[in-house]
């Protein structure tokens, strides 16, 4: 399912990379994917704002974060930055009650993946898709200007 391409523009950030020693690579990572997967989510809460319901109190904006998977990191040492929509964990409460705003929003899916009934209406995987170049050269400037930091700190 996953697509592959090639980075372009990364080659001078590789080879400072492996100048460092590991526990500093991971840091400079971290800092641009950070940065980088901020576009994306300001953009899936850009999204989830076009399609939000006006009658009710919560919205899937107001869920829509990005989180470090540090069990990911643990097991492959490769670093993943996810962006995505948090809900209360457990069944969908009777009656789906509107907790006001910053409520649960246990629907999100229903939304962006649509049901037999409804319509999906995507707001994640557009976010991406449409930034993917900026999140690219987003995650390769930073990068570059993390190691310059951290290289520069090392020699000082």
């Amino acid at each position: 399912m996953a697509d592959t391409f090639d980075l372009k523009g990364f080659d001078g950030a590789m080879a400072k990379l492996r100048a460092l020693p590991v526990q500093l690579r991971g840091k400079a990572g971290r800092s641009a994917l950070g940065k980088a997967a901020r576009l994306v989510t300001n953009a899936a809460k850009s999204n989830a704002e076009r399609i939000n319901d006006p009658d009710t109190g919560r919205k899937i904006a107001d869920n829509v974060v990005q989180r470090v998977r540090s069990g990911y990191q643990k097991r492959t040492g490769d670093i993943m930055i996810s962006v995505g929509v948090v809900t209360e964990r457990g069944p969908i409460p009777k009656g789906n009650p509107d907790t006001g705003p910053k409520g649960n929003t246990p629907h999100w899916h229903l939304v962006e993946l649509g049901t037999e009934k409804a319509a999906a209406e995507p707001f994640l995987r557009p976010a991406l898709e449409s930034n993917i170049d900026q999140v690219t050269a987003a995650t390769a400037t930073h990068l570059e200007r993390e190691l310059d930091r951290i290289a520069k700190k090392a020699g000082a």
